[in-house]
């Protein structure tokens, strides 16, 4: 394991504090706040502490408040419900005495069934593609006034790998419209433990990113666009079969509607073989001011 992935998973190792209480930290992925997905996924840890026998299948959350990426997180479980087939909790993710993140998230027993699922889209296989990190190498020759603040941001090693199936360079001033449509393959950069819910929380940390640049994509403006407040509000994500996470992943994501400056994102996540194994959506904030700043609403 890389020391990379190997510092989220440990950061997934949340502290247990007392009873259905647990403590996390954060790491600076270059953004002005907290990344979404480490809060996501350390609520679905702090979820999974309270249930025995009984695998998450659905999560819902809103983001309440940016985090402070240098104070620590706790986590609040509420134990709402364990019934027959069911078990429903309530996490609170908390900082300075506020909730920056509530969320809901319900645990299903293994049970046999009907099965269908949409087939994955016709596209390249990873191993034709080109890295992010080598594309942003190609982006940034193509903007030489680009902040070495973002370069040294944006080049920094991840837990995660992505290869786009198709790019546009997000740091142009004048970047064309397009569909809002998005495939991306992705994997952890190494081989991870077995353990099923380990696999499930990360899969949540994934699914947080690409979703609001897709629904960028028809204005011509990308998270990085000078006159865009952009942030996520919420994040609903549903596990239908177990992955892994560190096999190739491909998340083909479309943008059904942007209004009020807010963008709507829907997500399908697939294995390799075609397998569906979760399905997300999530809306963000999009708003445009020429002399905008990076803040929350």
């Amino acid at each position: 394991m890389t020391p990379k992935l190997k510092d989220l998973v440990d950061q997934l190792d949340l502290e247990s504090l007392e009873v259905n209480l647990f403590r996390g930290t954060s790491r600076d992925l270059g953004g002005h706040s907290v990344f979404g997905g480490q809060v996501i996924g350390q609520a679905m840890v702090a979820a999974s502490r309270t249930v025995e026998g009984r695998r998450p299948h659905s999560l819902h959350a809103y983001f309440l408040l940016p985090g402070d990426m240098e104070a620590p997180i706790v986590y609040e479980v509420d134990r709402l419900r364990d019934g027959s087939s069911f078990s429903a909790r309530r996490v609170q993710a908390i900082q300075h005495g506020r909730p920056i993140l509530s969320m809901m998230a319900s645990f299903h027993i293994d049970e046999d069934g009907f099965e269908h699922h949409l087939p994955m889209p016709d596209v390249p296989p990873p191993e034709s593609l080109t890295p992010i990190n080598e594309l942003r190498e190609q982006w940034f020759k193509a903007v030489p006034d680009l902040p070495q603040r973002m370069r040294d941001m944006l080049t920094q090693t991840l837990a995660i790998e992505f290869r786009p199936v198709s790019a546009a360079n997000p740091f142009l001033a004048d970047r064309e419209a397009a569909p809002p449509c998005n495939q991306i393959w992705f994997r952890a950069v190494a081989r991870l433990p077995d353990e099923p819910w380990l696999h499930r929380c990360l899969l949540a940390y994934a699914s947080d990113f690409n979703l609001i640049a897709t629904a960028l994509k028809p204005h011509g403006r990308s998270w990085y666009s000078p006159d865009m407040v952009v942030a996520s509000l919420d994040h609903a994500l549903w596990f239908h079969r177990d992955a892994r996470v560190d096999d190739w992943l491909l998340y083909s994501m479309d943008s059904p509607s942007a209004q009020g400056s807010r963008g709507m994102t829907r997500g399908l996540i697939y294995t390799r073989d075609g397998t569906l194994v979760a399905s997300v959506a999530q809306e963000g904030l999009m708003r445009h001011r020429p002399d905008a700043r990076k803040e929350h609403a």
